[in-house]
């Protein structure tokens, strides 16, 4: 050997420079190829040159396990696929990873040793999404995955749901299906691509199975048809349609979509199906190099001897029963299983075991066979009715009033009760998948309790039935809800089953329809649904269908002994929901296109009946629906309103019923009513205080008396001082006769004194004595609305004879413009009088004021009651505006300029006098007058007015910012401060 290794030296100069132990003969190893062990030659393999890196590599290695793996890919709607099988799992039946992007699926069959001893196929999908897939650890306790998810659920039942009709007839042995998302890229939904990995699989199994097919989904973007769309183009698109065929026939349809035509949905059917296939042929080829043989597996089979001597013992008496239209779900039941168990006795006196094993599969078969030729051949149904005609309907909306909403829908023996929770925002469900959004604001929940169909059952946990049936419902609702930035609430439906005979999952989109009208959410139009069946006669010779008939409105027991269970649901428009469930081995998809118009006829005559019941949605004004408000607080007042751990919005919570809400500097407050809502915003505004206004009402607490008045805590824990004057219309002589420590009253704010301190007044808020006889119009309204301003017009500008009209109100919308709309109030309305009217008023209710009164001097900033004139100026807001002068001597200017004094003001228009000279005493909010730059600051200016008055301005977000000291600028006053700061902002233009 070592001659050799010489030679080779000679002739290879670069071998000599090798370590020696690489020049040893290797030992034999064993490596993979094909799924199989085979021993590798123990010669030495010759090293193989780089001529670029003039590196000696070796194509095999001592001790190594190579794993031989066989790979496919193919393209379909612009994107690569990849199936392999052969590296990992590879002890399974059939094992599959398929890739797309950076999605990879594994997908893994086994089959149990069994004798297949049952009458059924116990076939099981188990669908995992674990979070190791994005790199995320869960945020659970142990930090494992628990329960299985809705989500994970409902790709369970859309794997299974193709794959199981092509099992052949008799195979009960168990089969079960475990897929794994091992990465995601969060970009394409996984279940489509286990879908097709577990197809792929069962064709590498040696279980009989009658594959592949091959599933995809199509979206439309525009008009457009996107195969494999991306979610965030699933997002933009409004068909969300799951197709799976074989070569050319249909086994499951799932859709989505937004009030999509008949027709639309008819060609997306027909355009998905030749890209579908697409994923066949991948999957033949892969079996081809590296799929098991198939085993022979046990049928559990009726014989043809067993089956016609059963059916010579039954036949009669079941045809029978179904000739009888009289009789009902459960009369039905009970005269079938009496003819069950008289041939089971005759079958006893004959000892014949091997018919009493297969009796009750037999008589089903019997009972199906009568059932679909009567319906072939003479168009019968099970209960009389026509093939295309819809069970009797019931509607009935507002059930239960104390409820959001709620409604019973019944058509035929089928009966759901359904009801309509609203809540926050925050109330919205979390989904922690690897794909799609992380919250849903609308949940329906489907419940399938055993006394509706009067049997004996234990309540468990999450029910791959009742999730599928309720995710079906939700889908087709979720279309006409309003978008989320129009309506803010969280929503659920629950849809409780009262009695089932079929189509139960559609009754709950009818009811739930209805529901959600009489809660008030504004929905665009009702939704209903209905199954259609089909029974099929097929040639023996081929397996072709060469009759059928379609069925409309199927009951249970047509959907057990017919062929398909073909849901749809939608409005006047057009499709929502669809979901497509068939026991043959496929059914042609021109049968399934002509079942679209079918119902369709069905789903109108639905609504025109719900229609008449409820037409469209309630308000939401009425006392028992629910209130929602919104307000956005900085740092500082979201510590005071949650305080130490959370601890003043639970207190808040618990003492009115009312939920709060925080996200992202945003408090949403939820309430049953209109009267939980305001005592919640009550305790909010008393924790968080708002910008205190002259003129506003507030809730306040009397923390401490003294002898000249009381001190009240309001608005956050700010203190005003209760004068006491300001305590009553009548002379008192102590505090204590009007108020007490700890009693809470509602105070208005009359001003601010020099220091900074808040002036509040309570006879402000009190009706004086005699006034409502005199003039009702003198009370003063207080609307609830915060953000509402009281705007009246002059008495001239009213129509004549409509003193009493409703006072304008200002509401400001998201822009802050001011707009005006009349709105109801309890109070009466206040109607500003001319001048000689009001002084005509004064000299009748003031004429015994004194002549000290009179000679007092000019009040302080926002003193509105140093004199009687003034009091009632500044508490009844009647004041007439026809005048500039009279306005300058009621709000204390010193001067109005001549340009304005010569105009009439109009209050509409929200005018402001232009002040030229301003001091301490006499400036109010809206004066305007020129201010010049007193210094700049990092966030805004000190202003300083004629007068020597100085105050603030702050920077605007997108405002101006490059100001120069000394500066003049045209300014108005807007707000003070908590210390009696004037406020200031700029005039438009200025």
């Amino acid at each position: 050997m070592a001659a050799a290794i010489s030679i080779r030296a000679a002739k290879n100069p670069l071998i000599s420079a090798l370590p020696r132990y690489l020049t040893w003969r290797s030992p034999g190893f064993r490596r993979f190829c094909s799924s199989s062990l085979d021993l590798q030659s123990a010669s030495l393999s010759e090293p193989e040159l780089d001529m670029e890196s003039h590196v000696y590599t070796y194509p095999l290695i001592p001790g190594r396990k190579v794993l031989g793996s066989f790979k496919e890919e193919f393209e379909i709607g612009s994107r690569i696929i990849t199936i392999e099988t052969g590296k990992i799992a590879r002890f399974a039946n059939g094992s599959v990873v398929i890739t797309m992007d950076e999605t990879n699926v594994l997908s893994t069959i086994s089959s149990a040793k069994t004798d297949g001893s049952r009458d059924f196929l116990p076939l099981t999908v188990d669908y995992q999404e674990k979070q190791y897939a994005q790199g995320v650890i869960p945020t659970t306790f142990m930090r494992r995955e628990g329960a299985p998810k809705e989500r994970e659920l409902l790709c369970g039942r859309l794997i299974d749901r193709p794959i199981r009709p092509l099992f052949p007839a008799g195979f009960y042995h168990e089969v079960q299906a475990t897929v794994n998302v091992l990465s995601s890229d969060g970009k394409q939904d996984p279940d489509v691509l286990a879908a097709n990995a577990t197809s792929a699989a069962l064709m590498l199994s040696d279980i009989p199975w009658g594959g592949p097919v091959g599933m995809i989904r199509v979206g439309r973007i525009d008009g457009q048809f996107v195969f494999n769309p991306t979610m965030d183009e699933l997002s933009m698109s409004d068909l969300n349609l799951v197709y799976a065929c074989t070569r050319d026939k249909t086994l499951m349809i799932d859709v989505q979509a937004r009030e999509i035509s008949e027709k639309d949905l008819e060609a997306a059917l027909k355009i998905a199906h030749p890209e579908a296939v697409k994923y066949i042929e991948p999957q033949i080829k892969l079996a081809e190099k590296a799929g098991k043989q198939k085993k022979e597996y046990k049928l559990s089979m009726i014989t043809d001897r067993t089956l016609g001597k059963i059916r010579s013992l039954a036949e009669g008496p079941i045809e029978a029963v179904f000739t009888d239209a009289a009789y009902g779900k459960f009369e039905r039941g009970e005269a079938l299983d009496k003819i069950t168990q008289d041939v089971r006795a005759k079958l006893e006196e004959e000892f014949d075991e091997e018919s009493l094993k297969v009796l009750p599969k037999a008589v089903d078969t019997v009972r199906k066979q009568i059932v679909r030729k009567r319906v072939i051949d003479k168009g019968l149904r099970v209960d009389g009715r026509k093939l295309d005609e819809v069970r009797p309907l019931h509607c009935e909306a507002g059930t239960y009033p104390i409820l959001h909403g709620s409604s019973i829908f019944s058509r035929g023996d089928t009966q759901v009760l359904c009801t309509v929770t609203i809540g926050a925002p925050g109330d919205a469900q979390r989904l922690d998948s690897l794909v799609g959004p992380p919250t849903k604001r609308f949940m329906l929940h489907y419940t399938f309790p055993p006394f509706c169909i009067n049997e004996v059952g234990k309540r468990g946990g999450l029910n791959r039935r009742e999730v599928g049936h309720g995710t079906l419902a939700e889908k087709a609702l979720l279309a006409v809800l309003p978008p989320e930035d129009e309506f803010q609430y969280a929503v659920r439906v629950n849809s409780e089953v009262m009695s089932s005979d079929g189509s139960t999952s559609m009754a709950s989109v009818c009811g739930g329809s209805m529901a959600l009208m009489d809660a008030g959410i504004p929905v665009r139009e009702h939704v209903a649904g209905l199954s259609v069946g089909l029974v099929s006669e097929v040639d023996p010779s081929t397996g072709n269908i060469k009759d059928y008939r379609i069925l409309t409105d199927i009951l249970g027991l047509e959907d057990h002994l017919g062929d398909m269970d073909f849901k749809i649901a939608g409005t006047r428009k057009g499709i929502t929901a669809i979901q497509l469930d068939i026991k043959p081995a496929g059914i042609p998809l021109d049968i399934i296109c002509e079942c679209l118009e079918t119902a369709r006829k069905g789903r109108i005559q639905i609504i025109d009946r719900m229609d008449e019941e409820l037409s469209s949605p309630r308000t939401l004004n009425d006392g028992n629906a629910p209130r929602l408000a919104t307000m956005r607080l900085d740092e500082e007042s979201l510590r005071r309103l949650l305080g130490p751990l959370g601890l003043h919005r639970k207190k808040i919570e618990q003492e009115t019923g009312a939920r709060i809400a925080v996200s992202d500097g945003v408090v949403t407050i939820v309430a049953k009513n209109q009267l939980i809502m305001e005592k919640a915003q009550q305790k909010v505004d008393f924790l968080v205080g708002r910008q205190v206004q002259v003129g506003s009402i507030y809730k306040g607490v009397i923390s401490s008396i003294k002898e000249y008045g009381a001190f009240v805590e309001f608005n956050g824990g700010q203190q005003g001082l209760l004068h006491i004057s300001e305590l009553s219309h009548e002379p008192l002589s102590k505090v204590s006769d009007a108020v007490s420590i700890g009693q809470e009253l509602s105070v208005m704010c009359i001003g601010q004194d020099v220091r900074g301190n808040i002036k509040l007044s309570l006879k402000a808020t009190l009706t004086k004595r005699g006034s409502e006889k005199k003039c009702p119009e003198d009370s003063i309204p207080v609307s609830s609305d915060r953000q509402a301003v009281n705007f009246w017009s002059t008495l001239a500008d009213l129509p004549l004879g409509k003193e009493d009209a409703e006072p304008l109100v200002l509401r400001t919308d998201g822009e802050g413009e001011s707009v005006g709309e009349n709105v109801e109030s309890s109070a009466p309305s206040v109607v500003v009088r001319s001048a000689a009217e009001c002084d005509a008023r004064d000299n009748v209710n003031y004429q015994n004021v004194t002549k000290k009164a009179k000679a007092k001097s000019l009040p302080r900033p926002y003193n509105s009651v140093p004199s009687q004139k003034d009091k009632v100026a500044s508490s009844r807001s009647t004041i007439d505006l026809s005048s500039g002068k009279r306005i300058a001597s009621l709000l204390n200017i010193s001067h109005v300029t001549k340009e304005e004094d010569a105009l009439p003001m109009d209050v509409s228009k929200s005018r402001s006098s232009r002040v030229t000279s301003v001091n301490a005493n006499s400036l109010k909010l809206g004066d305007r007058f020129t201010a010049k730059i007193y210094q700049i600051r990092a966030r805004g200016l000190v202003l300083e007015v004629a007068g020597g008055v100085r105050g603030m301005y702050k920077f605007e977000v997108d405002g101006r910012k490059d100001f120069e000291a000394g500066e003049e600028l045209q300014v108005k006053c807007t707000s003070f401060s908590a210390k009696g700061i004037p406020v200031f902002s700029l005039l438009e233009g200025k």
